[in-house]
């Protein structure tokens, strides 16, 4: 498995050239891109300073996709939105929560994609059923995020467990203005999240 290798080593020189230390050969982001979508682990570093860069290059490699016709993932609303939460006091717990998303996603891919071929197949019209399924999916994830928040989060509003109960009695919050607001922007970002999710 790739995972149990040690990651390739990627330099990246002042003039932008990329060089792939494991072959012996300078690659392109295109080159990069390609590695992920099999599964190779990869790290890049600054050939001068050698300090690692291995983010920004990601970034560069979904801004490429993203400006390729019929490439794009990332809807217009969701990138505004991401951007309204750097330096937002809720900007911890962003990448928690686009991570746990992609993990489940990915877990149920193989399902999806079955879906979607049932959809195709039997019904010709791919819209309805697919983005319904997409759609019920997000909203297992949003309801997961949320009961996992509340677990570590003494100050989270609870609500159904895992299995669906109600909780006998709530546990009180401590009290707070910061407290206060922080629960208030944790109840507004779980919408927000919702919203984004219903949306095809």
């Amino acid at each position: 498995m790739a995972s149990d290798k040690q990651p390739i080593v990627i330099k990246k020189y002042a003039n932008r050239r990329l060089y792939n230390t494991g072959t012996s050969t300078y690659v392109t982001l295109e080159d990069l891109a390609q590695l992920v979508k099999t599964g190779e682990n990869f790290q890049v570093f600054d050939a001068k300073t050698n300090e690692e860069i291995t983010r920004s290059v990601l970034t560069q490699i979904i801004f490429e996709q993203e400006g390729k016709d019929g490439q794009s993932l990332l809807p217009i609303d969701f990138l505004r939105q991401l951007i309204r939460f750097y330096g937002d006091s809720m900007q911890m717990l962003v990448p928690s929560y686009l991570q746990f998303s992609l993990d489940k996603f990915a877990a149920e891919q193989q399902k999806m994609r079955e879906q979607m071929t049932t959809t195709f197949g039997v019904t010709g019209i791919p819209g309805g059923q697919m983005f319904a399924a997409l759609e019920e999916t997000a909203r297992k994830n949003v309801a997961l995020f949320s009961n996992a928040l509340a677990v570590f989060s003494p100050f989270a509003p609870l609500g159904a467990d895992a299995a669906g109960a109600k909780p006998e009695a709530p546990v009180p919050a401590p009290a707070g203005g910061d407290i206060e607001a922080m629960k208030r922007q944790i109840s507004e970002m779980q919408r927000t999240l919702e919203a984004l999710a219903k949306k095809p």
